[in-house]
């Protein structure tokens, strides 16, 4: 499991850096590599390296704002709890992977399976999300549980409106 997280980690890297946003990343156990050799990893040119950085030891200096951040709580299968706090435009199978939840993900965020299955416990949430796209759809109908207020994790992205969203587990994938 810890092989998806740091790819999932690699692989929005990368994403962002090709939208022109920089990456903060967090300091982790599985992943304790500077950021020059993550640049060495992604065969970054030069001029982009500034825009890696680990938070634990530095602070990104482009950044001139606080990262906005909302409350998010996932309900795991067993009933267990677990509260985290999601900077904006993070996805939830993103939050899920870094704060340690029994979320896989195996396609990594592309919409291309259904192991990122996530119950909207609360409607009103649920309607203040982007509807979901055909291909999310179509994911959709292959996930075990579904429900009304299904969605995949790879598709909810975190933003002000949602703040305070909880989110529980199916029984399987």
């Amino acid at each position: 499991m810890w092989i998806s997280r740091i790819s999932g980690l690699g692989a929005q890297a990368v994403k962002r850096l090709t939208q022109g946003k920089f990456v903060c990343m967090p300091k982790a156990p599985y992943l304790n590599v500077s950021s020059s050799r993550v640049q060495t990893l992604l065969q970054l040119p030069p001029q982009v390296h500034r825009y890696l950085c680990n938070t634990a030891t530095d602070s990104c200096n482009d950044k001139n704002e606080v990262e906005q951040t909302i409350s998010v709580t996932f309900v795991e299968t067993d009933g267990t709890q677990k509260h985290a706090k999601v900077p904006v435009g993070t996805s939830m199978l993103e939050a899920a992977l870094s704060n340690d939840i029994e979320l896989e993900g195996a396609c990594e965020g592309s919409c291309a399976c259904s192991t990122c299955h996530l119950i909207v416990m609360d409607v009103d949430y649920y309607n203040k999300l982007l509807d979901p796209t055909d291909e999310e759809n179509d994911m959709l109908d292959l996930a075990f549980g579904l429900t009304e207020t299904s969605r995949l994790g790879c598709q909810i992205e975190a933003k002000p409106e949602i703040d305070g969203i909880r989110l529980a587990l199916p029984g399987a994938t």
